[in-house]
């Protein structure tokens, strides 16, 4: 393992150092022929990194691990989480590393982190290892998503490993590296919790004070203000992925962030026709993260999170689970605060609008979209045309036009503001039969249908001629879709 710095750029090992009872040493395994598939240059700059030094062997290197820049202690980082409701009390970084911290050209403190860099203490019975497929599934999504402005984890490269990796078949093995604000989980608090160690939960929780709300660390309270810190971010997050259709796939407690980022994009998708009942993930096989479960979901990790910080809370117990419940009723109020200002905003409303008049209008279009099964995505960007007059693309999606007719009339008395809405109901999505053509085309060499895709999904709002395929739903002949966590 070769030690040596990109240039201009200081690592810090500072969670491996602060909480070194989360945090097993360990170095990624070489890779035989690595060679970079896709690097994001904007996010290499924003990182002070230079995206020349990165194209270079050295740099590719130093993307998958083998080359460990000065200042960096890479750690395999420990915590637990609820998997569909079950505890597994041990799980941690099994094919991933935290690499260490940059602070960014903006004075941000962003972890760079590996996935797929071979087997760790906490690998269990897995390899270790990832493929092309998923590590480019998130490289896609999750530059989307920060596109649409939503918080998440960053993909900054896909370094292809030259080594194969078998799933039910033979497949090229790969490494994302990601960036995020930080990787601390609801799933991290619980580990530290289940210790039994107070002063580490109590240094974890200052830990990510520090990071993410330093306003909390000057009030009277600080861990209560850090739980509700953590439920605002959430509302808001669930609340912006239900707005563009997103499925997460996998909300166990370990893929909850405590930065209210965006993390881990195995078995997500995009909804194509509406559907509260929609699962996409081959592995939830009850439903439990559906669509439209997902912000139950996320008030349930939001319970655990309160379990794991109940002693930081009030010495009696009693107390702090009063201060714990008072936190948690928030968390709907600000669910659907968010959630019901940005329906309004894509449906083009006015400001202030009656409440009275607002929801009966929302309730009884989303009856509507789901009795016909109409495109999510293509619904809500055909509607800016409709606001200037131009219903036949949205009423097509309809198979009640009547119905649809007599409640577009309502909406357009309104007056909705058609450039307000073009402003937040995108033209380009993942969309799922793009995404997977464009990783089979990728897992046999041919990059072009990735680059295509990323053209579009990276300037989201941005309707360009030439662009027409990737605004338009899966065929019918797509079938029904399922995606894996490439594990």
């Amino acid at each position: 393992m070769t030690a040596a710095a990109p240039p201009a750029v200081a690592f810090d090992g500072r969670f491996a150092r602060e909480l070194s009872e989360l945090a097993i040493p360990w170095q990624a395994e070489e890779a035989p022929e690595p060679h970079l598939l896709v690097l994001n240059e904007p996010l290499a700059a924003e990182l002070g990194l230079d995206p020349d030094y990165l194209h270079e062997s050295d740099g590719v290197r130093f993307l998958i691990g083998n080359l460990v820049p000065g200042g960096a202690t890479p750690v395999a980082q420990a915590y637990a989480g609820h998997q569909f409701g079950w505890l597994a009390p041990r799980l941690g970084d099994g094919r991933a590393l935290l690499l260490g911290e940059i602070t960014d050209t903006e004075g941000h403190l962003r972890d760079v982190h590996l996935k797929g860099s071979g087997r760790t203490p906490f690998a269990r019975g897995g390899d270790g290892l990832a493929v092309v497929g998923p590590m480019l599934r998130e490289y896609i999504v999750s530059e989307a998503m920060h596109a649409m402005g939503i918080p998440t984890t960053r993909s900054l490269a896909v370094v292809a490993t030259g080594r194969p990796v078998r799933r039910d078949t033979m497949l090229p093995g790969a490494v994302l590296t990601r960036v995020a604000s930080s990787h601390l989980r609801v799933g991290t608090f619980q580990y530290a919790r289940a210790t039994g160690d107070l002063s580490l939960l109590r240094r974890l929780a200052d830990h990510a004070i520090a990071r993410h709300f330093p306003g909390a660390a000057e009030a009277e309270q600080p861990y209560l203000v850090l739980f509700q810190s953590v439920i605002a971010a959430q509302a808001a997050l669930v609340a912006q992925w239900m707005l563009v259709g997103f499925v997460h796939g996998v909300m166990n407690t370990d893929n909850m962030t405590i930065s209210g980022e965006t993390i881990d994009y195995g078995p997500c998708a995009f909804l194509d026709a509406f559907d509260p009942a929609a699962v996409y993930s081959s592995i939830d096989e009850t439903g439990r993260y559906a669509y439209g479960n997902q912000p139950l979901v996320a008030e349930w990790n939001l319970t655990r999170l309160a379990e794991a910080l109940l002693p930081l809370f009030h010495d009696e117990q009693e107390q702090a689970v009063a201060l714990a419940q008072e936190a948690l009723a928030g968390f709907r109020r600000q669910y659907s605060a968010a959630w019901s200002a940005g329906m309004q905003a894509k449906l083009g409303l006015p400001d202030g609008l009656d409440d009275d008049v607002a929801s009966p209008l929302v309730d009884e279009l989303l009856s509507l979209m789901q009795a016909s099964r109409a495109d999510h995505t293509s619904f809500f960007r055909s509607l800016g045309a409709a606001a200037r007059g131009h219903t036949v693309p949205a009423r097509s999606l309809f198979t009640d036009t009547a119905a649809f007719d007599a409640w577009a009339a309502r909406w357009r008395a309104l007056n909705p503001d058609a450039d307000a809405m073009d402003r937040v109901n995108p033209a380009y999505i993942p969309r799922n039969h793009l995404v997977e053509e464009a990783l089979d085309a990728a897992t046999g060499g041919d990059l072009d249908p990735l680059r295509r895709l990323l053209e579009a999904v990276t300037s989201p709002y941005d309707e360009r001629p030439g662009l027409e395929r990737y605004a338009t739903a899966a065929p019918k002949e797509f079938g029904p879709y399922r995606t894996f966590c490439g594990t």
